[in-house]
């Protein structure tokens, strides 16, 4: 019995002290409290829509203001598309996957503005998953932009991609003018970020 007791006050002594040394603020530095905030803006995205308070400029990879980086990829056509030889005009550049219900969502409206639009504005959506059927996809979707291949997720990780869908707007001279985490679920709202 002394031995039961003797470990459930080791027990309680040792519980308080953890509390007593977590609960204090001060033992957590400014830039933890931050990530967590960042953290919860993240996870409260639902269904593409980007929390007001989520500004994507402190989100890793490149954000508006930055130059785009450049890259060159094959689409499922087996072309190749390099986004500095589009210079001198604006460039959707979309990041999808298969399995993401948001971008399934989003793709009509990706396809609806190529269709309008597609003489002024060039659309490109990369495919981060290139080892399923994406060829099918698109076949099964109707989809006519140029869907690029990041076979081995080099531009992926460039751009620091967190979630998909993440699109990416840029302007006549290579620099970023928009980032959208999450997916643009109507027509006008993709034309609101072209302008």
């Amino acid at each position: 019995m002394k031995s039961v007791f003797g470990v459930l006050l080791v027990t309680l002594i040792v519980f308080s002290f953890y509390m007593e040394n977590t609960s204090d603020p001060s033992s957590f530095s400014e830039s933890a409290f931050q990530q967590a905030d960042a953290f919860d803006q993240l996870i409260d995205i639902e269904e593409g829509e980007v929390s007001e308070a989520t500004s994507v400029e402190n989100l890793p990879g490149p954000n508006v203001g930055d130059r785009a980086i450049d890259f060159k990829l094959d689409t499922l056509d087996g072309k190749s598309i390099t986004l500095s030889e589009l210079k001198g005009k604006k460039v959707i550049v979309n990041f999808w996957a298969t399995w993401c219900p948001p971008c399934k969502e989003e793709m009509p409206v990706l396809q609806e503005f190529y269709t309008k639009y597609g003489k002024d504005v060039e659309v490109l959506a990369i495919n981060i998953d290139p080892q399923y059927n994406v060829k099918e996809y698109q076949k099964s979707l109707g989809l006519s932009f140029p869907i690029l291949l990041d076979t081995d997720d080099k531009i992926n990780n460039a751009y620091d991609i967190l979630t998909v869908p993440t699109t990416f707007v840029i302007n006549e001279q290579g620099i970023i003018s928009h980032k959208q985490l999450g997916a643009i679920t109507n027509i006008d709202s993709l034309k609101t970020l072209i302008k």
